[in-house]
């Protein structure tokens, strides 16, 4: 499907007036309220079940019970997908096999074979990550459209094995089209961005979009399109959506999720992760996609450590006892804007009321690593010392890496998509002024191309450095943290109210794990979220403060914030005309 514009769906959000919170259960929950939910955006009923906010425990209860077969639940999702994105424009394309899929899933069920807790789960993944199929894989990039994959992305061939239905490709807000110096990734594409330049910034209401180029991933989720997507990140693009769409992302450690098969952007810095509306839902997506993989040697590392059921490690808020979290001040807490801190802090009481124990601290690589003005910047500390310089180096590299496995396509090389972008430059954005959404061109395109992925001293030194502040001098210092009276606090996890993804840059050059928890919503409107971060491969740990502190919300607030839509309106497109008022 088309995809001009992914809108975020964060216009605005609001509390369910009633919800149970559960774990590990396929009980029901109340359903939270749709009355402020514009009717074309409302969701009906399937066969007398209501679908808004519904699990993925709650849906294999009912493909169990027979009260819908996934058949019909695919239909269902297709038919919504049809509904309102051409409003919301997540997603790029469909599967045209989904109901065929689903039918033989259907089957195998009948014949008592379930796969897994996704048998017959719908999902979406990001356009950057090749299916085997009759779909595309372009990371939205004209310039791929046609091309041919060798192979599914191990990730997709996981999820299938699993029973998983790939309904479709989301669209991508940054990706193999451009890169901005301020700001990531950026793409004009079949799916083009009507942009903004900086990284994290969101236009007003009527016009905000998804931050970050899994957006499509979690817009699509929020909205109650399907359970559960799957996006990559390098440095904010799981988890900067995942705030602003009120969903949690996972971000696990580079390694315990195979990338091969993806469009990549850095070897040290890539993962690739779930998001969904639960942390069950996420960690039901984490489990089916973890994995060592022959063709990504990250996934072979000695040091690698993965659990074989992460669901283990949920909990609820009764787990807060005696927890201890540091929160990040210096260039983090302290640049947190206050209504933001208001929701935060409503969220760091309850834990202190929890019986849990809330420690200032400051990275010990704050000033070094972090901008004066707190906000996120790739480029800081010059070439031998920035992760700009790692990521342009292992960009040329992975790009050619992957096109080179492509068919049926004459693009080889990333100075072919810079020569495709000059030609169709209308389109695609090559020179400043062409585009809107690019107001610099393909200018760190260029400062790719020009390293020609030479591993040369500045690569060396920068990546060592990078990694060097932000592990010994940043996340595992603060883990250890020692207080004004000497005593030494080994903390449980560091918690961070991130919007400028600053505490999430950290983590992305240190190589470590993250979770995203949504807790409120701002003075406009918009949501807000917890970050948790730990060290390499304790995704485990973080799945259980995750949760417990999840459970706090939901006692709190009565669940994650959901969207409203407000000021749809605005934006003068065409909404499916299913739901219409009677005269």
């Amino acid at each position: 499907m088309s995809s001009p514009i992914v809108t975020a769906v964060t216009s605005l959000f609001q509390y369910p007036s009633s919800f149970q919170a559960t774990l590990v259960s396929s009980k029901r929950q109340v359903c939270p309220s749709q009355a402020k939910v514009p009717l074309p955006f409302r969701l009906e009923p399937l066969k007398s079940v209501e679908l808004y906010e519904i699990s993925i425990a709650e849906i294999q209860k009912h493909y169990t019970h027979g009260t819908f077969t996934a058949t019909e639940y695919i239909q269902y999702c297709l038919d919504r997908v049809r509904l309102v994105d051409p409003y919301l424009e997540a997603v790029i394309e469909l599967n045209p096999d989904a109901l065929e899929i689903a039918a033989q899933l259907d089957e195998e069920r009948q014949r008592g074979h379930v796969r897994s807790s996704l048998h017959g789960i719908p999902v979406f993944v990001k356009d950057n990550i090749a299916t085997k199929d009759k779909m595309q894989t372009t990371a939205g990039s004209w310039a791929l459209l046609g091309s041919v994959v060798p192979r599914d992305a191990f990730i997709v061939a996981q999820l299938r094995h699993a029973g998983a239905i790939i309904l479709g490709h989301t669209g991508i807000l940054m990706g193999i089209r451009h890169v901005g110096v301020k700001s990531g990734i950026h793409l004009t594409y079949r799916a083009a961005l009507v942009g903004k330049d900086d990284h994290i910034v969101v236009t007003k209401i009527a016009d905000r979009i998804a931050v970050g180029s899994s957006g499509g991933s979690a817009v699509a989720v929020s909205s109650n399109m399907v359970p559960l997507t799957f996006g990559s990140e390098t440095d904010g693009s799981i988890i900067g959506p995942a705030q602003i769409n009120s969903v949690v992302g996972i971000k696990p450690t580079p390694g315990l999720t195979s990338r091969s098969g993806i469009i990549p952007s850095s070897y040290s810095l890539d993962t690739v992760g779930p998001l969904g509306r639960s942390v069950q839902d996420a960690v039901l997506g984490l489990n089916a996609i973890v994995g060592s993989d022959e063709r990504d040697p990250l996934t072979l590392g000695k040091a690698r450590h993965q659990d074989i059921d992460y669901t283990q490690f949920l909990r609820n808020q009764s787990s807060l006892r005696g927890a201890k979290f540091g929160l990040p001040i210096k260039r983090c807490w302290e640049f947190v804007k206050a209504d933001q801190k208001r929701e935060a802090t409503r969220i760091l009481d309850g834990i202190v009321e929890a019986g849990g124990e809330i420690i200032h601290l400051d990275y010990q690589c704050a000033e070094e690593r972090i901008a004066s003005n707190g906000k996120w910047d790739w480029e800081l500390g010059g070439s031998s010392k920035s992760e700009f310089t790692v990521v342009a180096t292992e960009a040329y590299n992975g790009i050619k890496d992957y096109l080179s496995e492509l068919s049926n396509t004459n693009i080889t090389t990333l100075e072919d998509i810079v020569a495709f972008n000059v030609e169709n430059r209308g389109t695609e954005g090559a020179f400043p002024g062409d585009h809107p959404a690019f107001p610099t061109g393909q200018d760190t395109f260029h400062q790719i191309v020009a390293t020609r992925g030479t591993k040369d001293d500045s690569y060396y030194e920068a990546l060592n450095h990078i990694q060097k502040q932000t592990r010994s001098a940043g996340i595992d210092a603060a883990l250890t943290h020692t207080g004004v009276d000497g005593r030494v606090h080994e903390l449980d996890a560091l918690i961070l109210c991130d919007r400028l993804l600053v505490g999430q840059q950290i983590a992305a050059q240190a190589g470590y794990p993250t979770i995203n928890v949504p807790i409120g919503v701002d003075d406009a409107g918009m949501p807000v979220s917890i970050t948790l971060q730990q060290t390499a491969w304790k995704e485990g740990v973080l799945i259980k403060w995750a949760s417990a502190i999840e459970d706090l919300r939901n006692k709190i607030l009565g669940g994650r914030p959901t969207p409203e839509y407000n000021a749809h309106l605005a934006k003068n497109v065409p909404i499916g005309r299913k739901h219409i008022p009677p005269s």
